[in-house]
């Protein structure tokens, strides 16, 4: 009786250990780029790499959403395939009229920490576990880089803060898109200024 339970617990286990594997076999890592409303940025570059194995870019350009509230955080991007060890990113603050960049290195136990099931809500309301597979960017005025995991919004999870250095470059290369920021968010600039901290 014994013997049997004993081969029942271990295909249980052997079980679990399958499902557990084709789980995270099938996670789709994925990085996107937030901005606060009104504070929009443009990403010159989005550069991620794995050392020894693959260095590619992912276009992002205009971001002016969407870092909390009912939208964010989240932001547009691409794949992480294979999940990296850098990212590097460069970028124009419309507000401020300065560029940034940073190298981020990326938290060696991030992976696993973001295989880790959270509640998932789906669109009919059922809530599932699946793993925190996105990581979100946030770039705030001054040059702070808020990175968010999450599987959505609702379970977003701020895992690190980074300061960017301000870089050299020329706004007059971004005059155009700036006459058109500033037609939008001009007014919510002089009442609200650029807030460097509190992000």
């Amino acid at each position: 009786m014994s013997y049997m339970r004993y081969i029942a617990g271990l295909a249980f286990l052997l079980i679990l250990a399958g499902c557990s594997l084709w789980q995270d076999d099938d996670i789709s890592w994925y990085v996107g780029v937030a901005a606060p409303s009104h504070y929009d940025m443009w990403v010159i570059n989005l550069h991620l790499e794995k050392s020894g194995e693959r260095s590619w870019r992912i276009p992002a350009g205009h971001k002016g959403c969407c870092w909390k509230g009912d939208g964010g955080p989240f932001g547009t991007g691409g794949d992480m395939d294979p999940f990296p060890n850098l990212i590097a990113i460069h970028w124009f603050s419309f507000a401020e009229q300065k560029y940034y960049s940073i190298l981020i290195d990326v938290p060696p136990d991030l992976q696993d920490q973001m295989r880790v099931p959270a509640p998932t809500t789906t669109q009919s309301g059922e809530v599932r576990m699946k793993p925190r597979g996105t990581l979100v960017l946030g770039l705030a005025p001054g040059g702070e880089v808020v990175v968010w995991m999450m599987s959505q919004r609702t379970n977003a999870v701020e895992v690190m803060r980074v300061q960017a250095i301000e870089v050299e470059g020329n706004p007059d290369d971004f005059s155009e898109s700036t006459e058109g920021y500033l037609e939008r968010s001009g007014a919510y600039l002089e009442e609200h200024g650029v807030p460097l901290e509190g992000w």
